[in-house]
């Protein structure tokens, strides 16, 4: 055989055997992919979807109280330390105490003097035995200088007439307003007045007092 001859047919060959394996392999592909489906349909008919609802969990009962179980005291609590403060002591407070008052010596009020007896009741009393007291008076009684000053007035004095019938006392209730002329007044009455005496319950001889009327010092002209 020829050259030429051996190469178609080599040739030849290699085609044949390359068409051989595709047509084995397009076989084979068929016959797996229809398998392969069929097994799938049957596998998704069979299967059922089954929707299960979750219960909820039953409530959790407590648990059953022991029994007679012996009662332990709590434990002990301890407190926790106190702070301890160095609080400063009060201060001393000094109490002066005074000294006491020495009480006052006693006052003692002497004795009063005995009352005096009283005075015998007067039953008359005294009289002047001129009358008229104003009649003592004359206008050469009138003092110079109350003259010379002009000085006028009226007096009237409350005379203390002795158990002699003497004026004893004069006392003015009634001033002229001129010092010449008040003394020129008791001066007079002094001197001249005379009484009769106040007699008293047993008619004894008794002091008295008497009031004098009014006396008039006026200037001539």
């Amino acid at each position: 055989m020829s050259y030429a001859q051996r190469k178609q047919l080599s040739g030849n060959r290699g085609v044949s055997i390359f068409m051989t394996v595709a047509v084995v392999g397009s076989l084979m592909y068929a016959i797996v992919t229809g398998l392969a489906y069929d097994v799938i349909k049957k596998t998704a008919e069979n299967l059922k979807v089954i929707d299960i609802e979750q219960q909820p969990p039953p409530p959790q009962q407590p648990p059953p109280p022991p029994k007679d179980m012996p009662k332990v005291p709590p434990p002990p609590v301890t407190p926790p330390p106190l702070v301890q403060i160095n609080t400063p002591p009060p201060p001393t407070i000094q109490t002066v105490v005074a000294p006491p008052i020495p009480a006052p010596p006693p006052v003692i009020t002497p004795p009063a003097p005995p009352a005096p007896p009283p005075p015998p009741r007067k039953t008359v009393s005294a009289q002047s035995a001129q009358g008229d007291l104003r009649t003592l008076f004359t206008t050469d009684d009138y003092p110079a200088s109350a003259a010379s000053a002009g000085a006028e007035g009226t007096a009237q004095a409350t005379l203390t007439v002795g158990p002699d019938g003497r004026v004893t006392g004069c006392n003015l209730i009634r001033s002229t307003g001129n010092s010449a002329l008040d003394s020129a007044t008791c001066n007079i009455l002094r001197r001249r007045a005379k009484f009769t005496p106040a007699r008293d319950s047993n008619g004894n001889p008794t002091s008295d007092t008497v009031t004098t009327p009014p006396i008039r010092w006026q200037l001539e002209g």
